[in-house]
């Protein structure tokens, strides 16, 4: 009887598995999933294809693979957001704590203040002299009400004692097309979400968010260094399955995390793009998830912002 059963989970995976992004093409977490991805699809012997499904701050997205069968055939590419919507709304369709098996965390990166180039400030210094001239007068995009770049942004703004107006899209992605365009002026998007930009000069990068400065950018200051003191903050993206997936199935996703992550052009590109890789164990990405919830819904009683 135990033949059958050995010999179903050497077969997994058996089909394609679906990659969940839950955010729009473009963004940072995207951009990581896509880096993964052709790894995962050769070390599985299967497709790994990466779905995105973007809206509601990311909770779309994260629900579909809560609600999915916890068979190892739909996984989330989890982003900072799903330690922070239980902070920001009163009603989520899943309990980030429970409903989820952590697998690994893949990486953390900052993010970057960045601004369109017509707008007369080149340092934060300098823009937080422009906005306090223009108080609610001056546009910020995010990649959604109450995503990382979203309360990383409102943290800058509270520091500085600044006060813009928020536009939020549906992904980093389609709020930085906004931001070149010259729609929108100012963003805090990943830094992997902004670097291309930042080098063809379509963006004016004024500082990175994290505690240090970017590998992959050390020309920009931290917004700590460039004035802001005691600013830090940061994104993370990880691969999460439905709770109740088999250990076997989470073990392995796991190696194979890490595996890709060693991998020199995996590892060589997302530092390239300013992510530092992590490879976590699943109890430490799940110690790490409590700890991120606890953070931030701290960030979002200090800032003031009432859960919608």
């Amino acid at each position: 009887m135990a033949h059958p059963a050995a010999h179903a989970q050497q077969a997994y995976p058996a089909r394609a598995v679906r990659l969940v992004v839950p955010s729009a093409p473009g963004g940072g977490t995207d951009i990581t999933a896509r880096i993964m991805a052709p790894k995962f699809s050769e070390y599985f012997g299967q497709q790994v294809v990466v779905e995105n499904r973007a809206g509601a701050a990311t909770m779309i997205g994260g629900e579909v693979v809560a609600r999915s069968a916890p068979d190892g055939y739909t996984l989330l590419m989890g982003i900072s957001t799903l330690a922070i919507n239980a902070a920001m709304y009163k009603k989520v369709a899943y309990d980030a704590l429970k409903d989820f098996a952590p697998i690994a965390q893949v990486v953390t990166l900052s993010n970057v203040l960045v601004t369109h180039p017509s707008l007369p400030a080149r340092n934060v210094k300098e823009l937080v002299s422009f906005a306090k001239a223009r108080p609610g007068q001056i546009n910020f995009a995010s990649a959604g009400v109450g995503t990382n770049p979203h309360l990383s942004m409102e943290l800058f703004l509270s520091l500085a004692g600044l006060k813009m107006m928020h536009v939020p899209y549906k992904g980093s992605g389609q709020g930085i097309v906004d931001v070149i365009a010259g729609h929108v002026p100012v963003m805090m998007p990943a830094v992997p979400t902004a670097l291309v930009y930042i080098k063809d000069g379509r963006l004016r990068p004024l500082g990175v968010s994290g505690a240090k400065r970017s590998q992959a950018a050390p020309d920009i200051p931290t917004i700590a260094e460039a004035g802001i003191a005691g600013y830090e903050a940061t994104q993370w993206f990880g691969i999460l399955a439905p709770a109740g997936t088999p250990r076997a199935i989470v073990d392995r996703w796991h190696r194979e995390t890490v595996r890709a992550l060693k991998d020199p052009e995996v590892r060589d590109r997302l530092v390239a793009d300013g992510a530092d890789p992590v490879g976590s164990t699943p109890e430490e990405f799940a110690a790490y998830l409590r700890a991120e919830t606890i953070k931030w819904a701290k960030v979002v009683k200090a800032i003031g912002i009432r859960p919608e």
